[in-house]
């Protein structure tokens, strides 16, 4: 199911679509058995806003987008922990794009994914989804690759229920997402899309400093009211 909220676009920060995007997802506020994943590094901000407005607990699902060789931007597929991996045909095919290169830029990727394991969550265990509702949270979509390779692995998992929740997407992504997850909660699906970063005001890099402090804030008691449950 597709649930879409009235929005006046750009937003000004990642924080304030978090905040917005927490008020969209305030009917899972409270519920035990809910665990919001982020998408590192952009979607850790916004599912920090998230979490305190649901009051439930924060980790990380660890995906890579696979970029195309020098159009780094445009995904040829994504992986994900787990060894998941989604490709993206029509990419592939227009572009000519070998199985070889595919695996390199992969193996490139899978080392970024063990690198961040290590930066951002260290010997903490992964977090336990298994009959639990899990929030994926990103801070947009463009051809939805990354966001599906993490729906796929947390398939693996078996869930209760899988939701994507994003505060901007194209309608076609959206669509797409809409067949796989259970639900999709998206604030604005603007016409032409263009980027994500189009639709905010600010719209810098997450530095893995600020990845790193927003978990910590999240995880102890410091963090605020959603820290108590936070972690697996």
């Amino acid at each position: 199911m597709f649930k879409q909220r009235a929005h006046d676009v750009p937003f000004s920060d990642r924080t304030q679509a978090g905040r917005l995007l927490g008020q969209a997802l305030l009917h899972y506020r409270e519920r035990n058995d809910v665990v919001v994943l982020a998408l590192p590094r952009g979607g850790v901000p916004v599912a920090f806003e998230v979490v305190k407005a649901i009051n439930a607990s924060l980790d990380l699902m660890l995906v890579r987008k696979l970029g195309t060789p020098g159009q780094e931007e445009l995904a040829m597929g994504a992986i994900a922990w787990g060894g998941v991996r989604v490709l993206n045909p029509d990419i592939i095919g227009s572009l000519g794009i070998s199985a070889e290169t595919i695996d390199a830029v992969a193996s490139r990727e899978g080392k970024e994914l063990e690198r961040r394991q290590r930066a951002y969550r260290g010997d903490r265990p992964p977090p336990q989804v298994q009959g639990r509702c899990v929030i994926l949270v990103d801070d947009g979509l463009a051809t939805g690759a990354t966001m599906r390779s993490a729906v796929k692995a947390l398939r693996q998992q078996h869930p209760a229920r899988i939701v994507v929740a994003v505060p901007v997407a194209p309608p076609d992504t959206v669509e797409t997402l809409g067949h796989e997850a259970d639900e999709v909660v998206c604030l604005a699906t603007p016409e032409p899309f263009m980027a994500i970063g189009r639709w905010y005001l600010e719209f810098p890099q997450t530095s893995d400093d600020e990845v790193k402090d927003l978990l910590r804030r999240a995880w102890t008691p410091a963090g605020g009211p959603a820290a108590a449950g936070a972690g697996p």
